[in-house]
């Protein structure tokens, strides 16, 4: 049985790119660049308008970069923006919340599932930053989130995957840990055979190369809106090429 492969996305572009590939998810998100923050719902509506094969789109929601310990009216905003995302056609959401002492925040949990209701969520990897995950782990789980994004708290999957193993072993069948982080085409195989994980998420993403305008090719012209910035989509090619890896592992 092939394993289930999650695709990080910002833009249509990247989505399209995503599900022509053969991804099995969609994590959507706005600003990669910044870990991931909460999309907008022009997009998840116009990408589920362009999914004919119904793959799930789960929505990021963190309301602003930085660390995972949010004040009341974050998380307000945060619960206002999945009662949008679910009316705009969300299949299930991403988040996570951490208390001053990294433990899970379990309140606030709480109140944001309620608001993700009935729809599933997923714990990102704000877990890589608990203190105790064998403890932490078991909190998630009696929380009724339906997986954990995880790099092992290490920078990469690969890197991680002796702890990624030793929660996979411990939760069983009662959550889903899914590795993520620098996940590639190059190290998928030994992640997998090192976790035994059923399920793993990357981005997959190359460089667009994008074409000048005349305002860059003319020296004289300063426009501050067109910096010279990187900009980077998910690599339909790459996507389609794990996810035929996948089908052997």
């Amino acid at each position: 049985m092939s394993k289930v492969l999650e695709v990080c996305v910002d833009s249509l572009e990247s989505a399209v790119a995503a599900l022509n590939g053969g991804a099995d998810r969609l994590e959507l998100c706005s600003s990669l660049i910044e870990g991931g923050l909460t999309p907008t719902p022009g997009l998840l509506t116009k990408i589920q308008n362009m999914n004919p094969r119904k793959v799930p789109v789960y929505c990021m929601l963190r309301c602003r970069p930085g660390n995972f310990i949010y004040k009341i009216e974050e998380v307000e905003i945060m619960k206002e923006d999945a009662k949008i995302l679910r009316r705009s056609g969300a299949d299930g959401f991403v988040f996570g919340a951490l208390a001053n002492n990294a433990d899970v925040d379990m309140k606030t949990c709480r109140e944001i599932i309620k608001a993700c209701y009935p729809l599933p969520v997923t714990f990102h990897r704000a877990f890589d930053f608990v203190r105790r995950p064998t403890i932490e782990v078991e909190v998630i789980i009696d929380l009724g989130f339906e997986r954990i994004l995880t790099s092992g708290k290490q920078q990469t999957a690969q890197v991680g995957v002796k702890l990624i193993k030793k929660l996979i072993e411990q939760a069983g069948s009662r959550i889903i840990l899914m590795p993520g982080g620098g996940v590639n085409k190059d190290n998928i195989k030994y992640i997998l055979d090192n976790t035994e994980a059923k399920e793993i998420h990357g981005s997959f993403k190359k460089l667009k190369d994008e074409p000048k305008s005349e305002n860059q090719e003319n020296e004289e012209i300063i426009n501050v809106a067109e910096e010279n910035v990187p900009v980077y989509v998910t690599d339909e090619d790459a996507v389609a090429e794990i996810v035929n890896m996948l089908k052997t592992v």
